[in-house]
């Protein structure tokens, strides 16, 4: 028996298009899931977008005022899309409302933003979902295993990167993305978050680290008007760029591994290069998002001169056969949100947690905080 579960999309630029989409899919992908995601209503606070959205997509019903859905007694799950300084916010108000929630990291814009999204819905018994969409390819889960089976051996150190271009251009308007007070901490928040999370998915929880920080376009114009996505702004007032542009970071694990995470928004000739390469004792294991249904894997006894072979994900790898009939078949972007829908769906049906959880999104942001405490203090920070 199917039943149809009541959802709602808060915030709807580029990433509630996503969500949206991601809902509509499930029962093509996952006819099996016990629960049908209903479009009840969409909520943004410029004027005509939640109503363009509503017949685009269709929801039964626009808003301006996102606290109308925390009201709605039709809606039962909601999507958090919204700005980060919002999160928090949103995020308790629907938990406090009964509502479960997915919501897009870096929950707030710090650890303890997330910690009190998190307690909120302790405390109502709901399901909390984060959008790190990037545990959730095949390729990753499938990593993950090799590792844990030890057919690298044991893990000695890891390199994770996230380099991309989205902020290179210095005509790139002077959004809430670079304020502290809206945006929190810059490439920490919108990808050193996602490297955090890869890590402890892959290796397992983090100890301590170090970390430096730099800001390479000080000065950005500020926009006249409504903006979505990364927007250009040539010729306005110019204002001050207050978080970051790049971070790096040395990471030591519970496991004895070590490791380095590097992420910049302002990489020239650099899309979506995300990544990481995986060292063990007797091997290695390597994976780039832009090749996201290929792995590079060594393994074997020889230690020197041992070879690189692609290894082709296919079904039994993670959420894959869903997609796909046969290895080699390439999954976008796009696949790893509709995969984050199930398990958030899952989680709600079943009543127990399936992918990244809020607890997570309290673990990557207190890393987060950790580096930015390094940064101005130039000491390791224990996480401990």
């Amino acid at each position: 028996m199917v039943n149809t579960l009541g959802v709602a999309v808060v915030g709807f630029g580029w990433m509630g298009r996503v969500h949206t989409q991601a809902y509509a899919r499930l029962p093509h992908h996952f006819p099996q899931l016990p629960l049908r995601p209903e479009l009840v209503t969409v909520a943004d606070e410029v004027p005509g977008r939640a109503e363009e959205a509503a017949e685009r997509y269709g929801f039964a019903s626009a808003v301006r005022d996102w606290r109308e859905v925390a009201a709605d007694p039709r809606v039962r799950a909601v999507s958090i899309t919204a700005p980060n300084f919002l999160h928090r916010e949103i995020g308790v108000a629907m938990a406090e409302a009964g509502k479960h929630i997915w919501i897009e990291k870096p929950v707030g814009l710090t650890a303890e933003d997330a910690r009190a999204v998190a307690d909120a819905l302790g405390k109502g018994g709901l399901q909390g979902a984060v959008g790190f969409n990037y545990r959730n390819a095949p390729a990753v889960e499938a990593a993950r295993a090799l590792v844990a089976a030890g057919e690298i051996g044991t893990v000695t150190h890891v390199r994770i990167r996230l380099f991309s271009d989205y902020a290179a251009h210095p005509e790139g308007a002077l959004t809430w993305r670079y304020e502290r007070e809206r945006g929190g901490g810059g490439v920490l928040g919108d990808l050193a978050s996602h490297g955090v999370d890869l890590a402890r998915f892959l290796l397992g929880e983090i100890t301590s680290l170090t970390a430096d920080t730099a800001v390479f376009i000080p000065e950005r114009a500020r926009p006249t008007g409504a903006t979505a996505g990364h927007t250009l702004a040539s010729g306005g007032e110019l204002g001050p760029v207050e978080n970051e542009d790049y971070v790096n970071c040395l990471l030591r694990f519970a496991s004895g591994a070590r490791g380095v995470l590097e992420a910049s928004r302002v990489s020239v000739g650099e899309q979506n290069n995300y990544g990481f390469e995986i060292h063990g004792t007797t091997g290695a294991v390597s994976w780039d998002y832009r090749r996201m249904g290929e792995l590079t894997v060594s393994r074997g006894t020889s230690y020197q001169d041992q070879p690189m072979s692609t290894l082709y994900v296919g079904p039994g790898h993670g959420e894959y056969a869903a997609f796909q009939p046969g290895s080699a078949n390439s999954m976008g972007y796009d696949d790893l949100k509709v995969i984050e829908a199930y398990h958030f769906l899952r989680s709600i049906a079943e009543g127990t947690p399936y992918g990244p959880t809020a607890a997570d999104a309290v673990a990557s942001a207190a890393a987060l905080d950790a580096m930015a405490r390094s940064v101005e203090q130039g000491t390791w920070v224990s996480l401990a």
